[in-house]
């Protein structure tokens, strides 16, 4: 097969664990897939993606080989596959817009960002180096609310005839005017906010439905979550937080029997402890009614690395999106979507959105492509 070839937009925490898990995999053969929901995608395996591209702001990362910017600081995700040999693409100063919370600077150590001394990229420039690198799909893991930002090179994918995999709770794939966009261009597009592989918002989403399909009355419920990475620093300013809040309560609304008021469920970041590094600890609590409205509650508290967790959607994302190209299918890819995004277009369950999956992973027929195609166009 060929190679799948991408564009990063944020070298962080999570873009190392994708990397490094790009080429971990690569050294293992095709009946070692330990970690993998698919081993292998329409004939593509995770070692097929290659970073073709990559855009940042920090003064650490800029002008070096990806491939070690992905150890800079202020990343501090676990590391997994250490000797990677340098790919030689250097990462290209991006354009900053919201991308940085001003709190983000003022920390006298590794945690803060440190914006580089170099000329912003025009949206033209960005756009010219995406078609000179070959790039086919852009992959943001652009900070939470970086809203400007995420629109930004959404716009530069667009323009640059590029595939988007949107990661963050930024609304592009759930929002109707950048969906026809990007279906009027054939484009493939996926989000929006990636969920982990065995994170807090999959695990509170598989509970609440289990309550459902077992008769059980959800009254509330809260998921309160720490960390020590630059993504939980970022989200100290909580004027960032609209998007990811509602992706995230959402999520789990969806799957309820009935909407539960506001003051019932509360879902979000709760605060940021320095030593958790990109350890992010869950804790999550169900209350409810059984048989005769008895009484009951769950608790749970789920640790997880949270890049690698990240990581392990992602790289599955990127082939689907991929999968789309190949196969000439544009706009919102719903099933891919709604498996890998907490806030897709249409939300469906995790049995239906698996289902649907397998489903489109495994169509291959010219007449699944057509209908497909007309689908697309008419949204």
């Amino acid at each position: 097969m060929s190679r799948i070839k991408i564009a990063v937009v944020g070298v962080g925490n999570c873009a190392s664990a994708l990397i490094q898990g790009i080429h971990y995999y690569r050294r293992q053969s095709a009946e070692e897939s330990d970690g993998l929901m698919h081993p292998e995608i329409g004939g593509y395996r995770p070692g097929d993606i290659e970073v073709v591209a990559a855009f940042d702001v920090d003064a650490r990362k800029v002008g070096e080989d990806v491939h070690r910017a992905i150890f800079a600081p202020p990343n501090c995700t676990q590391v997994f596959c250490p000797d990677i040999p340098d790919s030689g693409v250097r990462v290209q100063m991006g354009r900053l817009l919201d991308g940085v919370a001003p709190h983000m600077t003022e920390y006298p150590d590794e945690r803060s960002f440190v914006v580089a001394d170099a000329e912003q990229a025009t949206r033209e420039e960005i756009v010219t180096q995406l078609k000179q690198s070959g790039a086919e799909i852009l992959v943001n893991y652009l900070p939470v609310g970086s809203e400007d930002a995420v629109r930004f090179y959404a716009q530069c994918a667009l323009d640059a005839g590029l595939g988007l995999v949107n990661n963050m709770p930024v609304f592009i794939a759930s929002d109707a005017l950048w969906e026809a966009r990007f279906s009027a261009a054939g484009l493939p597009l996926i989000g929006d906010d990636i969920k982990s592989q065995l994170g807090a918002t999959i695990t509170h989403r598989i509970l609440v439905d289990l309550c459902r399909k077992r008769g059980v009355h959800v009254d509330r419920t809260y998921q309160l979550n720490t960390g020590g990475n630059t993504d939980f620093l970022n989200m100290l300013s909580r004027r960032r937080l609209a998007s990811k809040k509602i992706s995230k309560t959402e999520a789990v609304q969806s799957v309820s029997a009935s909407r539960m008021a506001d003051e019932n469920i509360h879902i979000g970041p709760s605060d940021y402890v320095p030593w958790q590094k990109d350890n992010k600890i869950c804790f999550l609590r169900i209350e409810g009614r059984l048989f005769g409205d008895v009484p009951m509650n769950l608790e749970l508290r789920l640790s997880v690395e949270d890049s690698p967790n990240s990581a392990g959607v992602a790289i599955d994302s990127i082939r689907c999106a991929k999968l789309a190209l190949d196969r000439d299918i544009g706009g919102v890819l719903d099933a891919p979507s709604a498996y890998f995004c907490k806030h897709p277009p249409r939300q469906f369950t995790d049995d239906e959105a698996w289902q649907m999956m397998e489903d489109f992973i495994a169509e291959a027929t010219p007449e699944t492509r057509s209908s497909n195609m007309l689908r697309s166009a008419v949204r």
